[in-house]
C-alpha cells in the first residue's frame, strides 16, 4: 500500500486516499466519475454484500475529496484512511449508543409522564369539555373535581384516626334490641345510623388499650383540628389556599384594566382550548356579538341623561331592597319552621331549605332582566352577591338554632345536629338532581320546540359554582357532627360530575358572552375561602370553646368544654419526664393573649406592605400607559 497526500493550491487543504486493489480502483474510478444520484444508484446495484457496498461507498467518497483536492495525484492505496475512519467508527459507536441510551430514558421518562396524565381522574372528559365550551365551564368541572379531592382527604383522615381505632377496639355498635335497619335511615339519617360512628355519640370517651394506649378524645380533637387547619402540621396548606388567592387577585384585577375590555375581547378573548368545529364557529358569532353588545352599551351610556341615570338608580335600590327583604323572609321563616319541627317531619327543614335555594335565585335572575347594568360583568357580581347572602343567612338561621335551642333541648345534642346535617347533604342532592333536569333539559325542550327565540339554554357557571360552595360549607359544619359526613360528600360529587356533563352535552350549549376563566377561578377560591370557609370554622370553634359537650354520649363527656381536654392532657404531661416543653408552649404562647395579639399585628403590617406594593404597581401601571400613548402620539405627528 502507498500513501499518498496532496495539498490544494487554492485552500492548503491536505487530502490523503487509500486503495487497496486494482479491481476496486477500476470500479472506484467509474463511480467517482458519475453524479451523486448515479453513483449511488450505481452502488445499490452491485451483487455485494451491505458492508462491502459501504466500504466501496468510502473509497468513491475519499477519492472524491482527493480529486477537489488535486487534479494531478494517481490513484494509489492509503490504509490510514481508512484506519482513521474504523478509529472514528467506534467513537460514533461508543456516542451513538450513548445517545440511545439518554433517549431511552427520556422516552421513559415521557412514557410514565403520559401514563400519569392518563391515569388522571376525568382526564379525557376535561379535555371534551374545554374543547367543545371553553374554559369558563371547564373551571367549574375543575373545581368540583379540586372539592372530590378534598373530600377523600377528609374522610381517609377521620376514618384512619377516628373510626379504624374505635372498630378495632369495639366493633359492634351499641345499637338497642327494639332498633333495626328500615332503609329510610337512608334518607333521613335517623334511627339505626343515630348508634353508629355515623355520628359524634357512637364515639367513646375512653383510651383505647392494646399495643399502645390510643386516648379516643384527644384523636377526636385533633384530627378535627387538622381538619381545619389549626393544628402546626397543615398551616402551611393554609398559607398557600392564601398565596394562591393572593397571586391571583393580583394577576387578575390588580393587573387588569377595566377600561381596556373591548380591547381584551378582540385580541386576545379567543378560548384556544375549543376544538370542535360547530363550537369555533358559535363562538365566532358569540364574539362578533359581545363586540357590537359592548360598543353598543358605552355609546348608550355616553348618551344617558341625568333623569335616566336617577330612574336606572331607583330601579337597582328597588330590587336590592326586594331582594334584601326575600332574604330576611326566608331566614325567619326558616327559624320558626324548626321550632315547630316534629320527629316525624324531619325532612320538612331540609326541603324548605332547599326549595328556597331553587327558587329564590330564579327570581333574583328574573330581577337582572329589569335592572339593566352597564356591563354584563356587574350584573353577575350582583347576582352572586345576592345569592351568597341568601344561603349564608340561611346557614346563619341553623346554626343559630342548633347553637342555641337543640343545644339546651336534647341530651345528646351532637348527634342531633349531625342527622340535621345529613338531611340537609342528601335532600340538597336530590334538587341538584332536579335542577338539571327541571333547570336545563326543560329549558332546552322549551327554547328548541315550544319557544324556539329563547334558544338553547346556557350553562350557568356561577349559580352551579354556589351550590357547590354550599354543599361543601355543609360538609365542613358536619365533620365535627358527623366525622364520616365527607364519605356522602364524596358519593354526592362524584355521581354530580357525572350528571352535569350529560346536562351539560345534551342541553346547552357554549357561553354567548366571553368570561376570563382566571377570573373565575380566583373568585371561586375567595368565595370557597371567605366568607363559607371562615364562616364554617368560626362555627365548629365556637362549638369547641364554648358550648358544654353532652353528658351522655361522644368521646368530649364530662367535660365543660370541648377544647378542655387539652388542659386535661396538659395535666397528665406534667406526670411524665421530659415533656416540660410541651407545657410551656401550652402554658406561655397558645394560652397567652400577648402571642395571638402580636400575630394580629404581624398580619397587619404584612397586609398593609403588600397593599402599598399594590399601590405602586398600579401607579406604574399607569405611567407606562401614559407613555405608551404618548410615544404613539409622537410618531403620528412625525
Amino acid at each position: 500500500m502507498v500513501f499518498v497526500t496532496c495539498k490544494d493550491t487554492v485552500t492548503g487543504r491536505a487530502c490523503c486516499v487509500v486503495l487497496c486493489t486494482t479491481e476496486e480502483q477500476n470500479l472506484v474510478k467509474e463511480l467517482v466519475g458519475l453524479s451523486t444520484r448515479d453513483r449511488i444508484r450505481a452502488i445499490r446495484g452491485l451483487s455485494m454484500s451491505f458492508k462491502e457496498k459501504k466500504h466501496i461507498r468510502l473509497q468513491s467518497h475519499a477519492f472524491r475529496c482527493f480529486a477537489d483536492c488535486s487534479e494531478n495525484v494517481s490513484l494509489v492505496s492509503v490504509s490510514l484512511i481508512i484506519k482513521q475512519y474504523n478509529t472514528n467508527n467506534q467513537v460514533l459507536i461508543q456516542w451513538s449508543c450513548f445517545k440511545l441510551f439518554s433517549q431511552s430514558f427520556r422516552r421513559c421518562g415521557y412514557s410514565i409522564k403520559s401514563a400519569r396524565q392518563t391515569l388522571k381522574l376525568w382526564q379525557s372528559i376535561m379535555k371534551e369539555i374545554g374543547g367543545r365550551f371553553g374554559t369558563s365551564v371547564l373551571s367549574y368541572f375543575v373545581f368540583l373535581k379540586w372539592l372530590l379531592m378534598f373530600n377523600i382527604f377528609s374522610f381517609l383522615v377521620n376514618f384512619g384516626f377516628i373510626t379504624i381505632p374505635l372498630l378495632v377496639y369495639d366493633p359492634s355498635p351499641n345499637i338497642p334490641p327494639n332498633v333495626s335497619f328500615t332503609g329510610l335511615e337512608m334518607l333521613t339519617g335517623a334511627g339505626y345510623f343515630t348508634y353508629t360512628i355515623m355520628y359524634y355519640g357512637g364515639y367513646s370517651n375512653e383510651t383505647l388499650v392494646g399495643l399502645v394506649k390510643y386516648d379516643m378524645k384527644l384523636a377526636y380533637f385533633f384530627t378535627i383540628a387538622y381538619e381545619f387547619k389549626c393544628c402546626l402540621s397543615c398551616f402551611p396548606c393554609l398559607c398557600l389556599s392564601l398565596y394562591s388567592m393572593a397571586s391571583s387577585f393580583k394577576k387578575n384585577y390588580v393587573l387588569a384594566d377595566p377600561t381596556s375590555n373591548s380591547a381584551w375581547q378582540l385580541l386576545s378573548s379567543w378560548d384556544f382550548s375549543i376544538t370542535n368545529e360547530r363550537a369555533v364557529r358559535q363562538r365566532k358569532n358569540n364574539l362578533r356579538v359581545q363586540i357590537q353588545e359592548s360598543l353598543s352599551d358605552k355609546a348608550q351610556r355616553q348618551l344617558l341623561t341625568l333623569s335616566e341615570k336617577l330612574k336606572h338608580l331607583g330601579v337597582y335600590l328597588g330590587f336590592w331592597l326586594l331582594s334584601t327583604s326575600l332574604v330576611v323572609g326566608c331566614g325567619v321563616s326558616i327559624y320558626y319552621l324548626c321550632q315547630y319541627e316534629q320527629p316525624a317531619e324531619t325532612l320538612l327543614v331540609p326541603f324548605v331549605v332547599s326549595l328556597m335555594n331553587l327558587v329564590v335565585p330564579l327570581l333574583y335572575s328574573l330581577f337582572n332582566k329589569f335592572e339593566h347594568y352597564s356591563s354584563h360583568r356587574r350584573q353577575i357580581y350582583a347576582l352572586v352577591v345576592r345569592n351568597i347572602l341568601l344561603k349564608m343567612s340561611i346557614l346563619a338561621v341553623l346554626c343559630y338554632y342548633w347553637m342555641n335551642v337543640v343545644a339546651k333541648k336534647f341530651s345528646c345534642w351532637e348527634s342531633v345536629v349531625g342527622q340535621a346535617l345529613y338531611r340537609l347533604v342528601i335532600v340538597d342532592f336530590l334538587f341538584l338532581m332536579l335542577g338539571s333536569f327541571f333547570g336545563e333539559f326543560l329549558s332546552n325542550v322549551i327554547g328548541t320546540r315550544l319557544i324556539p327565540r329563547l334558544g338553547v339554554p346556557e350553562f350557568d357557571v356561577a349559580r352551579n359554582v354556589l351550590e357547590l360552595i354550599y354543599a361543601q360549607s355543609l360538609a365542613w359544619i358536619g365533620i365535627y357532627f358527623s366525622p364520616l359526613l365527607p364519605a356522602i360528600q364524596i358519593l354526592k360529587l362524584f355521581i354530580l360530575f357525572y350528571l352535569k356533563k350529560v346536562s351539560l352535552t345534551q342541553n346547552c350549549q357554549p357561553p354567548r358572552r366571553t368570561a376570563r376563566a382566571a377570573q373565575m377561578q380566583t373568585i371561586f377560591i375567595a368565595l370557597l375561602f371567605f366568607p363559607f370557609f371562615v364562616g364554617s370554622l368560626s362555627i365548629v370553634a365556637y362549638t369547641a370553646w364554648r358550648l358544654t359537650p353532652s353528658e351522655q354520649c361522644g368521646p368530649f363527656r364530662g367535660l365543660n368544654s370541648t377544647f378542655s381536654v387539652v388542659g386535661v392532657w396538659m395535666d397528665d404531661l406534667h406526670e411524665i419526664p421530659g415533656s416540660q416543653w410541651v407545657i410551656w408552649i401550652y402554658e406561655n404562647i397558645i394560652k397567652s393573649e400577648i402571642f395571638y395579639f402580636l400575630m394580629t399585628l404581624i398580619i397587619m403590617a404584612i397586609i398593609y406592605i403588600f397593599w402599598q406594593v399594590t399601590q405602586g404597581r398600579k401607579e406604574l401601571i399607569g405611567l407606562l400607559r401614559q407613555q405608551i400613548v404618548n410615544v404613539s402620539v409622537l410618531y403620528m405627528c412625525l
